[in-house]
């Protein structure tokens, strides 16, 4: 198989795309929730016992349906913040656009994603970043100040935010493969260098969430106008 990804860079149409979607008023400080206080795009991903049998697609609701056990993708495309299937309980799954979280490709991210667990207590899900392409499926791999996939979870008391933009906004990356023939075409499947990129800053198949259930019920995103510094930068 080929290995075709390359980096892109959105231009200054996607920078004003994200100025239009959070333009309401400045981000202050915490609301004493973990999360910052002012204007926000909510998406709620939502468990439920049986699958949805009604089209919902371009119905632009702020909600995503799931199952309460078992996994689903959320498929993820560039745009403004917008849930374009909120049905993720068949076989297609669900799609939610979002503008790329990182034009610049410099580590700092143009806006922050923070999540919290809410309903019964115990429930919890598993959620990672995920891309497709012609060498197969690349989820958060373990190396060292890497993307890893976080664990949702709803215990008793106060629910609180949690910053997780860099694990929901960037992509464990293969930059560096072993073996390959005079064609081009991989021997090995052994990824010999792995970077972080930014969500849509390869080019893929597919992007999505991989969202793993174990009963948790609700879990909320939001999305704020709030530059996170990732850490990581782009050499």
């Amino acid at each position: 198989m080929t290995h075709t990804q390359k980096f892109t860079t959105a231009g200054v149409a996607l920078i004003a795309i994200a100025a239009l979607v959070f333009a309401y008023m400045p981000v202050t400080a915490s609301a004493g929730n973990g999360a910052p206080s002012g204007a926000h795009y909510t998406l709620n991903i939502i468990g439920v016992p049986k699958g949805k049998t009604a089209d919902m697609t371009g119905n632009n609701g702020r909600r995503i349906f799931v199952p309460d056990t078992g996994k689903t993708k959320i498929l993820l495309t560039e745009g403004d913040f917008q849930v374009l299937d909120a049905n993720g309980t068949d076989p297609n799954g669900a799609s939610f656009s979002l503008p790329n979280p990182d034009p610049n490709g410099d580590g700092v991210t143009d806006y922050s994603v923070y999540v919290r667990a809410l309903g019964k207590p115990w429930g919890s899900a598993n959620m990672q970043t995920c891309y497709t392409d012609s060498t197969g499926t690349w989820c958060a791999v373990d190396f060292a100040d890497g993307v890893s996939q976080i664990t949702i979870s709803r215990s008793t008391g106060k629910s609180t935010f949690t910053n997780v933009s860099k694990d929901l906004l960037y992509l464990d990356y293969c930059a560096a493969w072993t073996d390959t023939n005079l064609d081009g075409e991989f021997t090995s499947d052994e990824c010999t260098d792995v970077d972080q990129v930014p969500l849509f800053g390869v080019v893929a198949d597919e992007f999505y969430w991989d969202y793993d259930n174990f009963g948790l019920k609700l879990a909320q995103l939001r999305f704020y106008q709030e530059s996170t510094d990732t850490g990581w930068v782009n050499e």
